[in-house]
């Protein structure tokens, strides 16, 4: 049989990792540690692994919290419990703590074994296979979405482009595992808008104060967006950043609902830290004022990561426009996607159609041909 994905074995008697590797070194890729903690850096180091086999008794680390360490490190790694203590409660701790995929006791038959990895490997296939298709279908949903909000409010759209690069610098040098759903918030942030009358977000875009209940509205659109993301899969945590942006780390804000400090969503804190100074500085306040003016909303923010954002972006925000790439002027015939939008776009009659920071999409490029095509383009573009 030829060798496919690798497995992990642990244990911490060296003579059952020896009779294992003699037995299967032929069918099955290998690699072994004689405890829980030179199985985590293994993973670290070698892995993605394609199974683990973990013996239950072992000293420092036990085997189910080496498996519920597993399962957030390589979530598609399948997990097999090996113990010679097969009582019936420790089975059931595995199976809930663990997640496992099969509970072998000890001694093992050569033949059990080999089944049970034989179907942890195509369990393995199912997941990676799985994972991959709705990733392409949570990620074509996401681009969707943003191209709408893109069409609906171009200026959020062009703020959820910033916010999404300026998230993405702040979780890498956060040294955050993963940036993908606090980017993905960001985009989206404003994807309530889509509920909002157009009336209503041209007073928006055009600075004029709105009434009372187009305000409500506005300061409700997080729920709008909460409730479109929580339906689409591995969107659920996406989904909670948007709804409590809005929220005050004292607990002030919508939603009303009594959440306070660090019960707030970890992204929801993050993001509105980084709005609030992105509208700032849009506002044209500096670096210093800002910090001063941010500081002194008292209650608004969790302070701790108020001076992270701040150290991590001593002078400004991300910004796509670069100082040092030269500008072109050209019509919008001759726009490609991906370029940077150096200055806003808009209608003859001075409507807004995409503002200045924008990395342009395809979809919005074909929009604002359409409107080239009836002349309703103030042209030339200025772009990097």
């Amino acid at each position: 049989m030829s060798k496919r994905g690798r497995i992990l074995l642990v244990d911490d008697e060296p003579s059952v990792l020896a009779a294992l590797q003699r037995n299967f070194r032929r069918i099955f890729e290998m690699d072994t540690a004689e405890s829980a903690t030179a199985a985590l850096q293994l993973m670290q180091r070698n892995g993605p692994y394609a199974v683990l086999v973990a013996d239950m008794q072992m000293p420092g680390m036990n085997g189910i919290e080496l498996l519920i360490r597993a399962k957030e490190m390589a979530p598609d790694t399948v997990r097999l419990m090996l113990t010679g203590n097969a009582d019936q409660e420790t089975a059931v701790e595995a199976v809930n703590r663990g997640q496992i995929f099969r509970f072998l006791s000890k001694p093992c038959d050569t033949s059990v074994f080999q089944a049970a990895v034989e179907a942890a490997y195509r369990e393995h296939n199912r997941l990676r296979t799985e994972r991959a298709l709705l990733e392409s279908t949570v990620v074509g949903s996401v681009r969707v979405l943003a191209e709408v909000l893109a069409m609906i409010e171009p200026s959020s759209f062009g703020l959820g482009q910033r916010l999404r690069d300026s998230a993405r610098a702040f979780g890498e040098w956060m040294n955050l595992p993963s940036t993908w759903e606090l980017e993905t918030a960001a985009a989206l942030l404003h994807l309530g808008y889509a509920a909002i009358p157009t009336s209503v977000i041209r007073k928006m875009d055009s600075q004029v104060p709105l009434l009372s209940e187009e305000l409500e509205l506005v300061e409700r659109t997080p729920q709008v967006g909460y409730e479109l993301l929580a339906q689409i899969p591995r969107l659920e945590t996406v989904a909670k950043n948007v709804l409590y942006v809005n929220k005050r780390y004292a607990g002030a804000g919508f939603p009303d609902d009594g959440l306070a400090g660090d019960s707030i969503p970890f992204g929801a804190r993050v993001l509105r830290i980084l709005r609030d100074r992105l509208l700032l500085e849009g506002d044209g306040v500096v670096k210093g004022k800002a910090y001063a003016e941010m500081h002194g909303r008292t209650g608004w923010y969790d302070v701790r990561l108020l001076e992270k954002c701040f150290l991590c972006f001593p002078e400004f925000m991300a910004n796509a426009i670069v100082a040092e790439t030269p500008v072109r002027a050209v019509p919008v015939e001759e726009l490609k996607p991906g370029e940077v939008l150096v200055s806003d776009v808009r209608t003859a009659g001075g409507h807004l159609l995409v503002s200045a920071g924008n990395r342009l999409p395809e979809s919005l490029i074909k929009r604002l041909r359409n409107y080239a095509g009836f002349h309703d383009v103030k042209e030339p573009i200025y772009v990097q």
